[in-house]
């Protein structure tokens, strides 16, 4: 039994919790060993894809995002309050958030279009939205 595998079994009995699935890439690090006992404790192993080195980057971009901006600043006292923050996070990130990636859109709503009228742009009324109790600000034209 390999060290790495022997701690990770040993951290999720202690957690008290049961993972389902680990989702691994297909490096030789990974002994026949590793998977075993990770089966022996019910939880199954995925491997990426082959020859798709990017196939986890959106996630662990998503979970980076998440952690600097939502869980490392929060104080989680229960489940509860974790899934409503994630939740509400996951919204903003989807909804909201300027993506660099794609030029500064947001996932779900098209670039909107430039106001290059410069009667327009002395006028501007900006309203700022706090999710989160403060933590995120989200800022929208008024109407």
């Amino acid at each position: 039994m390999t060290q790495a595998a022997r701690n990770l079994a040993m951290d999720i009995a202690d957690a008290g919790c049961q993972a389902k699935y680990l989702i691994r890439d297909r490096d030789g690090k990974y002994p026949t060993l590793f998977d075993a006992i990770l089966a022996d404790s019910g939880i199954a192993v995925v491997l990426s894809g082959v020859q798709i080195p990017r196939m986890n980057s959106v996630i662990e971009r998503w979970i980076q995002s998440c952690r600097h901006e939502l869980l490392d600043r929060t104080l989680i006292w229960n489940q509860t309050q974790l899934l409503n923050a994630l939740r509400e996070y996951e919204r903003h990130y989807n909804h909201h958030r300027p993506h660099r990636g794609i030029s500064n859109a947001r996932p779900l709503h098209p670039l909107p279009q430039p106001i290059t009228n410069p009667d327009q742009l002395a006028r501007l009324d900006i309203r700022r939205r706090d999710r989160l109790g403060g933590l995120i600000h989200e800022y929208r034209h008024a109407a």
